[in-house]
């Protein structure tokens, strides 16, 4: 019997570290069939070309997906959309996938969502019912749940938000985050070894620093983006601050000028395009505290009992532990926040996303299905039934 093919699309360095592990159940299966197709960050010099990252950790790559204009204005991002679902649409009909696995909220997902529903293909989906109420990713988020047939949820109230969008229950299933299975099985680099391969001497007091565009917000993100750096200034030189670049989001570049521009000047900052996983998860282990608003604040970094400062709106509704400091995007407030992180104590913080055993629960439920096209037709449950 011909082995079932599985395809994974990935788009930037955040969603391939969410993957891996689901990526090597599937490659490792003597039934299934893995394929991998890159799109948007991962075949952006600008951004790194980290599909390489992707071979280097020993995959195959199926197909590439060239999609991502060098423009972050609102009609750059809605034309690279576009062309994402027309290379969509051509690479899914070479690989005549059974299945398509995406993970996440990212415009890239979306349109190889949209060329796979058209093209009568399967979605499994990762990462579905989060609500992010300041950034348009959260109606991403849950067009391609209705677009999606199986659904690997990381928390309850997640199950419950699928569910009320209508989605069969039996085809719902609660497995955690899959970026716990990571930090549980990566043997993570040690103070010095991150210093030798970072170029960066760590301080008494460390921060890492992820910020992201806000794309539902009115006030201008340079501006929010601004009240931060202040906040970093007022904290002194003796902290450490380490940036990750943001990805390629409507107004993604202003922030990597400012970026850039701010640690010209600063011996005690540095920035990088990508740190990969490996460098990022044995970072958030040094480090006092993870300063900004990307997920993985609240989904990666309660595990390793360090504080979070998550900032403003964009991850507003998400699940979160008690090591999660909310503030607003204000620089008195985020002095306040980042000074109550560093006096907090994190021992007892539980990660509500799981505990790292997400990757062979994903793999079950993807064996348990005898044949993915049955899967095609949804009726519609209302909470009635």
């Amino acid at each position: 019997m011909s082995r079932r093919k599985i395809c994974v699309v990935t788009g930037t360095r955040a969603d391939y570290g969410l993957l891996y592990w689901p990526m090597k159940g599937i490659e490792a299966d003597p039934e299934l069939e893995l394929q991998v197709v890159v799109t948007g960050m991962h075949l952006s010099p600008e951004f790194g070309l980290t599909y390489r990252v992707i071979e280097q950790d020993g995959f195959r790559i199926s197909d590439k997906v060239e999609m991502l204009l060098s423009s972050d204005t609102p009609i750059g991002i809605a034309k690279s959309m576009g062309l994402g679902v027309i290379g969509f649409s051509e690479s899914l009909a070479r690989l005549d996938p059974d299945l398509l696995l995406l993970l996440g909220d990212r415009f890239e997902i979306l349109a190889a969502a949209q060329a796979a529903l058209v093209a009568r293909l399967p979605i499994a989906h990762i990462c579905g019912g989060d609500t992010t109420e300041g950034a348009f990713d959260e109606a991403i988020r849950h067009s391609i749940t209705k677009m999606s047939h199986l659904h690997f949820v990381t928390n309850e109230q997640a199950v419950r938000r699928v569910r009320q969008l209508g989605e069969d229950p039996s085809r719902i299933f609660n497995v955690g985050s899959p970026g716990i299975d990571q930090i549980v099985r990566l043997d993570f680099l040690d103070r010095g070894e991150l210093e030798q391969s970072l170029g960066f001497t760590f301080r008494r007091k460390n921060l890492l620093v992820t910020f992201h565009p806000v794309t539902l917000e009115m006030r201008p993100v340079a501006e929010q983006f601004q009240a931060l750096l202040d906040a970093l200034d007022l904290l002194g030189p003796e902290v450490g601050i380490i940036f990750t670049l943001p990805n390629s989001d409507t107004e993604g570049r202003v922030l990597i000028d400012m970026i850039e521009n701010y640690v010209s000047g600063r011996s005690h900052a540095k920035a990088y395009v990508s740190l990969g996983q490996l460098r990022y998860l044995s970072l958030v282990a040094q480090v006092d505290a993870v300063v900004g608003n990307s997920s993985s604040g609240l989904y990666e970094v309660p595990s390793f009992k360090k504080p979070t400062v998550n900032i403003g709106d964009r991850q507003k509704g998400r699940l979160q532990a008690s090591s999660v400091i909310n503030c607003e995007p204000e620089t008195a407030s985020i002095v306040q926040a980042v000074q109550a992180a560093f006096r907090l104590d994190c021992r007892e913080t539980v990660n509500p996303y799981g505990d790292g055993d997400s990757s062979d629960r994903i793999m079950a439920e993807l064996k348990r299905v005898p044949d993915y096209r049955s899967l095609l037709k949804k009726h519609f449950f209302d909470l009635t039934e």
